[in-house]
């Protein structure tokens, strides 16, 4: 049985394919995972202002 060149190419493409799909799930996961904060500060802004305006609203 001998090595075939090829097989190696084969072998390493693979290997990167498969090293950049679980790479690129882990980006992803992360990337979502972390706007959610910004998310949360949006919706505390947009609290924060619709406070303002009732009591803004009470005074007049």
């Amino acid at each position: 049985m001998t090595f075939n060149g090829g097989d190696a190419i084969f072998s390493i493409f693979f290997l990167i394919c498969i090293f950049g799909i679980f790479s690129g799930v882990f980006f992803l996961v992360r990337s979502l995972v972390t706007k959610q904060p910004s998310k949360s500060d949006r919706i505390e802004q947009k609290l924060d202002r619709i406070i303002v305006l009732l009591e803004k609203d009470k005074k007049e």
